[in-house]
């Protein structure tokens, strides 16, 4: 049974046993992985703060064939959490975004590009002034684009012409954009150019760039967000709350 090493970003954490926690976290390797900190809730524990919620660590862990749960055998710190994780604003928007990417993570199942996505979110919301609504539309976009849930936003969902960014357009009931000529439909809905345009930024730009150009009107952010969150419902089959759905106590158990 070797030892599996990885770099990676703690999720979440919580209470196993008297001594046990159970740690989610998001390998750069290996995808997301489950598994148990024997000890950790000790005081003299090994473990310390390197499986702190959002923290990024090199964990070390064995891995039985047909149980879930890895046995954590070590966890390096490489960057704390301390800062962002003291303001409760932050807790509550990525205790969502982290329930999110766990929901649609297969576990085992690596994906770096989705690594380095969220790595970067993390990074940019250490900034105190950081927009984090605009990073929170910015993760919804990417983490929809590479479960392969995103509908095709580049052509009209009815008629396949390619939308341009700054020309009226709308989407219908399944969530694809429909191109002007197509907004006849009896379901569909406009959807305002501003609101393609920071669609269209999250697939060009940085997390920090994009949440510098959209960290004042939030207009098109609620818009766009409000239409992600449909996606999800319908990709998971149950209502997603508006507002963040966890507070910090829930989330680190």
């Amino acid at each position: 049974m070797p030892v599996i090493e990885s770099d990676c970003i703690i999720l979440k954490s919580y209470g196993l046993s008297e001594a046990d926690r159970i740690v989610v976290f998001f390998t750069r390797d290996h995808g997301l992985v489950r598994g148990v900190a024997k000890g950790a809730k000790r005081l003299k524990s090994k473990f310390g703060s390197s499986i702190e919620p959002f923290s990024e660590s090199s964990v070390s862990y064995f891995q039985k064939d047909a149980v879930e749960l890895v046995s954590i055998q070590s966890a390096d710190l490489r960057r704390a959490s301390f800062d962002i994780a003291s303001r409760p604003e932050f807790l509550q928007r990525f205790a969502y975004l982290s329930e999110l990417l766990i929901i649609f993570s297969q576990p085992h199942d690596p994906n770096e590009t989705l690594y380095r996505m969220v790595r970067s979110c993390i990074e940019t919301a250490s900034d105190k002034d950081a927009s984090l609504e605009a990073i929170g539309v910015y993760f919804e976009a990417w983490l929809l684009r590479l479960s392969g849930f995103m509908p095709d936003w580049k052509s009209c969902g009815n008629c396949g012409r390619a939308l341009d960014a700054g020309v009226q357009l709308g989407y219908i009931s399944d969530l694809h954009l429909v191109c002007a000529n197509c907004l006849h439909l009896p379901n569909a809905r406009e959807l305002s150019a501003s609101a393609f345009a920071a669609y269209s930024a999250t697939q060009r730009t940085t997390p920090a760039d994009f949440a510098a150009k959209y960290a004042g009107d939030p207009t098109e952010l609620r818009e766009l967000s409000s239409i992600f969150k449909r996606i999800i419902e319908r990709a998971i089959g149950r209502p997603v709350p508006l507002e963040m759905s966890l507070d910090a106590g829930a989330f680190t158990g």
